[in-house]
């Protein structure tokens, strides 16, 4: 199966992830879905309308990949649907990546995802997590599993899917001038 990715957007996801890793897997030309949980229109944690590609429909088999933005409301109603986790379970049986930013983690934690995982996440969400373990790292890869910390990592993350997909991350982040992005010496 070729590399397809489903980015799942919920009511009060985290817009800046949720865009940022969409931007970044598509530049790597890796096909990338948004998939809204609840509908085509999804109103971010900021008030910001996303417009998604697809609606969720109780089946992810068609993805190699499934990611879940942060962001808590999002993350909430993420963890409530059952029949998401239920296709989360579904796609990592088969050997899917899935992967989690910054309050996304909790879904997986209702899943049973993270059981034996180490993992990361938004650190006050850690103490909402009852299983695996959580390390402070930017982003934790462990078997498929794939998670990071919050907006600031979302670049990190996005660059470390791509290449668990294959790309070439490098070209992407020189294309993004991404070597640019901490010099703290500029005015």
């Amino acid at each position: 199966m070729e590399n397809n990715v489903a980015i799942i957007c919920a009511n009060g996801c985290e817009e800046g992830e949720t865009l940022t890793l969409a931007d970044i897997l598509r530049r790597a030309e890796i096909p990338c879905t948004l998939v809204g949980l609840e509908g085509t229109e999804v109103t971010g944690a900021h008030d910001i309308t996303l417009r998604t590609d697809a609606v969720f429909d109780g089946s992810l088999a068609a993805y190699t990949m499934v990611v879940l933005p942060g962001g808590y409301g999002g993350a909430a109603a993420m963890r409530a649907s059952d029949d998401l986790l239920a296709a989360l379970c579904e796609r990592s049986e088969y050997g899917a990546w899935i992967a989690a930013i910054c309050a996304a983690p909790i879904a997986l934690d209702r899943a049973g995802l993270l059981e034996g995982k180490r993992f990361t996440c938004y650190p006050s969400t850690a103490q909402q997590i009852g299983s695996g373990t959580w390390v402070d790292e930017i982003v934790v890869v462990d078997g498929r599993l794939v998670t990071s910390q919050g907006p600031a990592t979302a670049y990190a993350f996005g660059y470390r899917l791509a290449e668990l997909l294959g790309a070439d991350a490098e070209v992407v982040k020189a294309r993004m001038v991404y070597a640019n992005a901490f010099d703290e010496g500029v005015e």
